[in-house]
């Protein structure tokens, strides 16, 4: 009996052991993936979560990059603006790439309906996502919002734009309004014959302008033919003009040389008369010396005829000769 209960007492010393080994483990690893992971929490308001499980996948660009930790209603009973707000947390690698713009959106398997959150960052990426808000344990994500979200918005905003536009045909086809359409058909009618008259008379109009523009092309041939010949004249006259301008120039080049050769000649012949006249007024001055003196001499020569006595005996003694004077 004493064998068998030490027996007993090291088989569960042993299995204690093993228990405390495998915790220890356990432990060990979980203490070692928590330093690997960061924790964020999600809230989603407009997205529906079917078919999302704790342990579910988080993926960022199709790549897994963490799991689902938990899930649940985040309104209060008594808080009216946030009872359809589901709180998600997740476990994420440290060394994925979450930014402040990073949104999370719901996908799901068209085959087996289990959903996966996805995380997207638009470009340009903003800064890591690390400080917690006020009253948050961990860094909020915010909700995107999915492709089948986006087409399914479309598909209800075009189906609210059909029903708008069929409740206004029906106002349109009411019975008041048809036979003022189709009064108005019929006038539509009546304007487009109306049309088609003067487009004819439009489409002959233009062929007659289109006459007149040929006869307008042909008149303008003419006159440039016309003008060419003008041309060609007026090139003529120019070319007779200028060569009547190169002899008017020589001409006047010739006349310029002989008022010069003229100025020069004149200039001479003045210089010539300026020295005959001074010749000649010396010639005149010594021409009237000589006659005064003759004059003097005749007028002596008749004072001597005028007394014969004189003139036969000469002067008496009281005659004053040439150069005497009374005392």
């Amino acid at each position: 009996m004493e064998a068998e209960a030490r027996y007993t007492y090291v088989g569960a010393g042993v299995i204690v052991l093993i228990a405390a080994l495998i915790g220890a483990v356990v432990w060990l690893k979980r203490v070692g993936s928590e330093q690997d992971l960061q924790r964020y929490t999600i809230y989603f308001e407009r997205q529906r979560l079917d078919g999302l499980q704790v342990g579910g996948d988080v993926n960022m660009r199709g790549i897994k990059v963490g799991r689902v930790d938990r899930y649940a209603l985040a309104g209060d009973r008594d808080a009216g603006d946030q009872v359809n707000r589901v709180r998600v947390t997740i476990r994420v690698d440290r060394h994925a790439p979450v930014r402040t713009n990073t949104v999370a959106v719901v996908t799901r398997n068209f085959v087996t309906g289990i959903a996966q959150i996805t995380l997207v960052t638009p470009e340009p990426p903003g800064p890591p996502l690390e400080s917690a808000p006020p009253g948050e344990p961990y860094p909020v994500i915010a909700e995107g919002r999915s492709d089948l979200d986006e087409i399914a918005g479309r598909v209800g905003q075009l189906g609210d734009m059909a029903a708008e536009v069929m409740v206004n045909l029906n106002r349109v086809m009411a019975p008041e309004n048809r036979e003022a359409l189709a009064q108005t058909l019929k006038n539509l009618r009546d304007l487009t014959a109306g049309l088609n008259r003067r487009l004819d008379r439009f489409d002959r109009t233009l062929e007659s302008v289109g006459r007149a523009a040929g006869e307008v092309g042909r008149s303008g041939d003419r006159i440039a033919g016309a003008a060419e010949d003008a041309g060609r004249r007026v090139d003529a006259l120019i070319a007779d003009a200028q060569r009547s301008l190169a002899r008017i120039d020589a001409a006047a080049a010739a006349i310029g040389a002989a008022a010069e050769s003229l100025q020069v000649q004149s200039q001479a012949v003045a210089q010539r008369v300026d020295r005959s006249a001074v010749a000649l007024e010396d010639q005149l001055a010594a021409s009237l010396a000589e006659l005064r003196a003759s004059v003097d001499s005749a007028s002596r020569a008749l004072d001597r005829l005028q007394d014969p006595r004189r003139a036969l005996l000469g002067p008496d003694a009281a005659t004053l000769g040439p150069g005497e004077s009374l005392r």
